[in-house]
């Protein structure tokens, strides 16, 4: 029995990380559709946020942050971050 639980708490405290990504609610003011370079976990990867409107994208790796590279600088975002593109610079929104 003891056994049991002991690998069930592995399974699920490295279970975790393995399903662990960054979720990002976004409104893209600009009519154009953005796409930036991110880096994540040492690796790079690319996010796409389409022009005038609202919704959520997923960048997929084992972190839960990220950096964004935009032309006004790099931002790091965190999981369930909500932002707001205009100009091509990306600023938090509560």
């Amino acid at each position: 029995m003891k056994r049991t639980i002991l690998a069930l708490g592995l399974v699920s405290l490295f279970g975790v990380n393995a399903f662990a990504s960054v979720y990002i609610k976004y409104y893209n003011k600009d009519s154009q559709v953005w796409t930036f370079k991110v880096k994540m976990d040492g690796q790079n990867k690319e996010v796409t946020f389409n022009g005038s409107t609202s919704g959520a994208t997923t960048i997929g790796g084992s972190g839960t942050k990220a950096i964004v590279e935009t032309k006004c600088g790099n931002v790091e975002v965190a999981n369930d971050s909500k932002i707001e593109i205009k100009d091509g610079c990306i600023k938090f929104v509560k």
